[in-house]
């Protein structure tokens, strides 16, 4: 498991976002049929449709919260803003997707202005269903550790990231 967590580590996603934790569910997270992998690049122009993010693990009466953010706001030589929140899902039973549970805070286009940014999916398991209440009231300066601690959470149970900068015209023709 641990080989599992080294892209995090040397992406700074533990460290910049995440605590440390063992992966114990397996999350699928695809853009038009792409799988997003540990540090692989996307196009904003392959963004703009809200991503499938399936659950490997659990069973239906296990449920879990879905946080997507950019830590690297505005930019990432001076993330002074942190994270920006993406989108959050609540209450998604296991073996399912997110389709299945509570959009909180709808998805919103990653759209990096300023060098290459981190867009970070984040699975927590919860305590049961309805137990998220901590909602935030901003989806900037959010901060998913806070989060996590708030709702009791604990510690993820997946995660994965991939890059994104901004697109010129000369990029979007290739």
């Amino acid at each position: 498991m641990a080989r599992n967590l080294e892209p995090l580590k040397v992406g700074r996603v533990i460290g910049d976002v995440l605590e440390s934790f063992i992966p114990t569910v397996n999350m699928r997270v695809t853009y038009a049929n792409k799988q997003v992998y540990n540090g692989h690049e996307f196009f904003p122009s392959a963004l703009t449709h809200t991503p499938s993010v399936e659950i490997h693990g659990g069973d239906l009466r296990t449920f879990y919260t879905l946080v997507m953010t950019d830590p690297d706001v505005p930019g990432p030589s001076d993330p002074y803003l942190k994270e920006h929140l993406q989108w959050l899902v609540t209450d998604i039973p296991g073996t399912t997707n997110v389709t299945f549970g509570k959009e909180v805070a709808s998805y919103e286009i990653p759209k990096p202005y300023i060098g290459i940014h981190r867009f970070v999916f984040v699975l927590f398991r919860q305590k049961g269903r309805l137990s998220v209440k901590n909602l935030p009231t901003s989806r900037n300066c959010f901060c998913t550790r806070t989060f996590a601690a708030e709702n009791d959470l604990g510690l993820p149970v997946a995660a994965v990231f991939f890059n994104s900068q901004r697109e010129t015209a000369a990029r979007r023709t290739r």
